[in-house]
């Protein structure tokens, strides 16, 4: 249902989340893509972003690789918006990303930003595949909207702020637009939503499992994406933007030292262990600031699985 407060815009409340269940698309689909999932998450590129360690041209590329991969998802959403199977799932003013893109490159590389870039060979791979679902199977785009948007509603504000941080982008948003969505106010009741909305799609277990199977395949996309601006890096001369953040692998091996272990353990639920975690962690001065932003980043990613 979606009701409005205050005059401020519109407010999401989900429906059957209360009462899910392990048929339901949005379990089927976190279960099925949790390996692959985790997989993405500890690609260097996505190791390196989340601990403040980003290099300027790169993030510029991954902003050229996302726009191009968001043109071609929102050219197919806008081309089956009327498909039985995505129509419930069509929000363009609350989740199209492209133009937001656009104004983040346009930043990076001035009002001539279309002649300076192009799409890189494993984007466009994601693209062809995108446009080949949108056009010959179009219940297959479920699965990449929930992959991207979804993603990003979990942890966009946390990235948007580590990048911000290390690049000393301006405060007022310029060059990170794409995290902002402007026209939702609350995420978490936002995704509750479209999780109801992706719960109440008529689909049998057959196209469920080919959901899983397309989902993951997004995922390989991203995973080779970032390995390609892995490659790309190698051969760029700029020194690292570093925003101070602790390395996982840098704490000699113990785990009371390490906050991103401490986040991980408390969002899985593991809370007294947690607790005795974070306090050996809060005795050390540095400590006790990673471990602020370190549980911030970790508790944005791992929100992903409780979508």
């Amino acid at each position: 249902m979606e009701t409005t407060a205050n005059g401020a815009g519109p407010v999401y409340e989900g429906g059957k989340d209360n009462t899910l269940s392990p048929e339901d698309l949005s379990e089927v689909l976190a279960a099925g893509t949790k390996e692959v999932h985790e997989k993405a998450e500890n690609t260097q590129f996505v190791k390196d972003f989340l601990r403040g360690r980003i290099r300027k041209e790169l993030f510029k590329l991954g902003a050229v690789a996302l726009y191009y991969t968001y043109t071609a998802m929102e050219e197919e959403i806008e081309r089956n918006k009327d498909h039985p199977h995505f129509a419930p799932l069509y929000f363009p003013t609350e989740l199209h990303r492209h133009e937001a893109l656009a104004r983040d490159l346009e930043y990076f590389y001035g009002p001539d930003w279309q002649s300076q870039v192009s799409c890189s060979q494993a984007t466009q791979r994601y693209v062809d595949r995108i446009h080949q679902v949108g056009q010959e199977d179009p219940v297959l785009l479920v699965a990449h909207a929930y992959t991207r948007y979804m993603g990003d509603l979990s942890g966009g504000q946390v990235l948007k702020k580590v990048a911000q941080r290390a690049m000393k982008l301006p405060a007022t948003g310029e060059g990170l637009e794409f995290y902002q969505f402007d026209g939702i106010n609350s995420a978490k009741a936002f995704k509750q939503l479209y999780r109801s909305r992706m719960n109440e799609l008529e689909l049998d277990m057959e196209i469920k499992t080919r959901l899983v199977e397309e989902a993951v395949k997004a995922f390989q996309f991203n995973m080779e994406v970032f390995e390609e601006l892995e490659e790309i890096g190698k051969n760029i001369q700029e020194d690292v933007l570093d925003a101070g953040m602790s390395v996982h692998g840098a704490v000699g091996g113990d785990v009371s030292k390490c906050p991103y272990y401490t986040a991980k353990m408390a969002a899985s639920g593991w809370t007294a262990y947690g607790s005795q975690l974070a306090m050996a962690v809060l005795r050390h001065p540095t400590g006790q600031v990673l471990f602020a932003t370190w549980f911030a980043a970790l508790a944005g990613l791992a929100a992903w699985y409780l979508m």
